[in-house]
């Protein structure tokens, strides 16, 4: 067609707009479906070029996203199959995923091919963007237009750092939702098949890093272990040892049921169990480099210890029979 040229000239001058302006994926296919399809095209065919040239910015316009949609997702403990429905439909659909490094590769690759993936880090030690980058991340994308999940390990309200993106986005007037996830506590009483409250020993339990044991006061939560919640620990192998010590020097029985995993609901996780004495050891393991998860109460000892081992090395083979008589006492 003669007026092929001039649209192909006029296609060339939108397409860094285009680029810019449109989220990968369905916006950006129909407006170029729309433009040799439709009016530009009709009117560069006529040899109205001006006219072709309007037609393509009032087209580029009705397809340009008012506003990005951010979702807060979780991604779960690990296992690809306990990510959410919802969650794996925002990820199909999703031109941009914002990534932590605990999150595995193969619930990652579960997004649309040709979405934008960005790592942004946040293991013990190693981030590759501190919070605010990461927040001003989540603004710029969504300002863009773009649909984005903000893809966190476990639940994302649960030592996800929500909050803080959660108030970057409000404070942008950015659109945004949050979508539970299993929280590695559930994976890791799941796989020891722990009841985390049991009838007559616990009807209440505590998650925690552990890391607020620094200093003359208890903190609540430890208040709680003592009255006989579940405490659940996330990433507290490096505080084992203060944890344990302060929660005997607080009164918790140094006998008090203690359950670890690492890797929590993948093939390669590893189980053991012990008691609040044994804890110490755990910093000192050189064989864990995974995930680990600490989970301490009087309700462990109705846990499964068939297939764990024992925590510390000086604890003999029985001692899970014991733990697990406690309960029954």
């Amino acid at each position: 067609s003669p007026s092929l040229g001039p649209l192909a000239i006029l296609a060339a001058s939108f397409r860094g707009a285009a680029e810019k302006l449109l989220p990968r994926g369905n916006a950006r296919r129909r407006f170029w479906h729309d433009f040799f399809s439709g009016a530009p095209a009709r009117a560069a065919e006529a040899g109205q070029l001006s006219q072709a040239h309007d037609a393509a910015v009032d087209l580029l316009l009705s397809n340009t996203p008012a506003c990005g949609h951010i979702a807060l997702v979780g991604a779960g403990p690990g296992a690809e199959d306990l990510l959410t429905l919802r969650a794996h439909r925002l990820l199909m659909e999703a031109d941009v995923i914002v990534h932590d490094a605990l999150v595995p590769e193969a619930v990652v690759a579960m997004g649309r091919r040709d979405a934008e993936r960005l790592p942004v880090g946040k293991r013990k030690g190693c981030h590759t963007k501190s919070q605010a980058e990461i927040n001003a991340l989540l603004v710029e994308l969504g300002r863009e237009g773009k649909r984005v999940v903000r893809l966190k390990s476990g639940d994302p309200l649960v030592f996800g750092r929500a909050g803080e993106e959660m108030a970057a986005l409000r404070d942008a007037g950015i659109a945004y939702e949050v979508v539970p996830g299993v929280t590695a506590a559930f994976a890791a009483a799941a796989d020891f098949e722990l009841p985390l409250t049991l009838r007559g020993v616990s009807s209440s339990m505590v998650f925690t890093t552990g890391h607020d044991l620094k200093g003359n006061s208890l903190p609540d939560w430890a208040k709680l272990a003592i009255s006989g919640a579940t405490v659940a620990v996330y990433m507290g192998r490096s505080v084992a040892a203060e944890v344990a010590g302060r929660l005997i020097e607080a009164g918790l029985s140094p006998d008090t049921a203690v359950a670890v995993v690492e890797n929590a609901s993948l093939a390669n996780r590893r189980r053991f169990h012990g008691t609040l004495a044994d804890l110490p050891s755990l910093e000192a393991r050189a064989d864990l480099s995974g995930p680990v998860m600490t989970i301490i109460g009087d309700a462990v000892a109705g846990a499964n210890f068939e297939r764990s081992e024992p925590l510390a090395a000086h604890r003999h083979e029985g001692a899970s029979s014991s733990v697990a008589e406690g309960v029954q006492q």
